[in-house]
């Protein structure tokens, strides 16, 4: 079916650069070419000669533009050559050369050089290969200086020819930044999609497990206290509707692409969560950097999930101390602590681990005496510069939920 030609005003700014470059080499070959064969004809030439002079430039052009066509298609690499174009072209250009120019008088002698070397020079010159481009300048400069006879006139013709080599050359070049810049911001458009779905997926991962977490615990003990006949089940339930009401607030936020972290918190929201599981908090968080809160909300939050998840913890301690944010538990199951394998690198802190390495910060988890230490060094007032604010001095006495 036969397809419209797109207008100009329909393509967009690399499409424009593609087409203006295309078009414009040949502008200049058929243009200069033209040039030389209206002044050579004006300028006095009989008749045969002159017919023969434009027919051999006619042809020779064509066969030059058709060349073109490939180099630029293949740019910026060098193969493969179009051998079924080059060789029609180059047997063209020395059957012109030698039945027109050699056998011609005058105009159109010179004519007949300038034209089969800006044939062959703009038209392979863009092949980015030394080798052709000083075959094309040799051969150029044999050529003038046969014809004319003059040294001056080799010299006239190798610098024609390599001058029609760089424009080919710088033409195809800049073109080809225009590309690799288009296909860049293509890149950064792509990669920038990705980490806003890998922060979603953290921040997923983050919420609503914690979120899950404390509804899967506090429907246990609901269970449990239903069994028992107790009649605290029912305000059990409640606080799991309450949560699933939080959960869904917060899985709100995160689809509106915005949800801050506050420390405070986090570590209200942690105590809560550990003690109604039953275990016993230890708060010891005095002064943490403004510019550090997020990021030990961030640990926070992970800390505990691992902790409800993999172990059977009757205590928990939280401290900050020498730019440190420590989350230790006992109670490990089975040799885990964190990840329910026991690796340290579990999803959830290579996670985590990879969002505090770009700022600055480093995390270790280590076997400590019969339990688990997750360590978070925040060095400094934060990436973000911040100055330090102090909060009131926090040094909890150990909570603990009952059933």
């Amino acid at each position: 079916m036969f397809r419209r030609p797109r207008r100009w005003s329909d393509l967009d700014q690399v499409e424009r650069v593609d087409l203006y470059t295309r078009q414009s080499m040949h502008v200049v070959l058929w243009t200069f070419t033209a040039t030389v064969v209206v002044l050579a004809i004006s300028r006095g030439g009989d008749g045969p000669a002159d017919t023969a002079l434009v027919i051999g430039a006619v042809i020779v052009t064509a066969l030059a533009s058709w060349v073109l066509v490939s180099v630029m298609r293949i740019y910026p690499d060098t193969g493969p050559l179009a051998w079924s174009r080059i060789t029609p072209l180059a047997l063209a250009a020395l059957a012109y050369l030698a039945g027109v120019g050699f056998t011609s008088q005058g105009q159109v002698r010179g004519a007949v050089a300038l034209i089969t070397v800006l044939a062959l020079s703009l038209a392979v010159g863009g092949l980015r290969d030394n080798r052709v481009a000083a075959g094309l300048v040799v051969g150029s400069a044999v050529s003038f200086g046969l014809i004319s006879g003059e040294l001056s006139s080799a010299t006239a013709g190798a610098i024609f020819s390599a001058t029609m080599v760089f424009t080919a050359r710088a033409s195809l070049w800049l073109y080809r930044i225009v590309r690799d810049l288009d296909a860049a911001r293509q890149a950064q458009s792509r990669l920038a999609v990705a980490e806003e779905r890998l922060r979603f997926s953290r921040d997923v991962h983050d919420v609503l497990g914690r979120q899950l977490s404390t509804i899967a615990v506090q429907s246990e003990l609901a269970a449990t206290l239903v069994q028992r006949g107790d009649a605290r089940a029912g305000a059990r339930m409640l606080q799991v509707r309450d949560v699933a009401h939080e959960a869904l607030t917060e899985a709100r936020a995160l689809a509106r692409g915005y949800r801050p972290v506050d420390l405070d918190s986090e570590l209200a929201g942690a105590r809560s969560l550990l003690c109604s599981a039953g275990i016993e908090v230890q708060l010891d968080v005095d002064v943490v950097p403004r510019g550090w809160h997020e990021a030990a909300g961030w640990v926070v939050r992970e800390s505990v999930t691992n902790v409800l998840r993999h172990s059977e913890a009757r205590c928990v301690r939280i401290s900050f101390k020498d730019s440190t944010l420590r989350v230790e538990n006992d109670g490990v199951v089975g040799g885990s602590a964190g990840p329910a394998t026991g690796d340290e690198d579990g999803s959830g802190l290579r996670g985590l681990r990879e969002r505090l390495q770009p700022l600055g910060a480093t995390l270790t988890a280590e076997w400590v005496e019969a339990g688990w230490s997750l360590a978070a060094r925040l060095p400094g007032s934060g990436p973000d510069g911040a100055t330090s604010t102090t909060r009131p001095a926090r040094n909890d006495h150990a909570q603990r939920g009952t059933v």
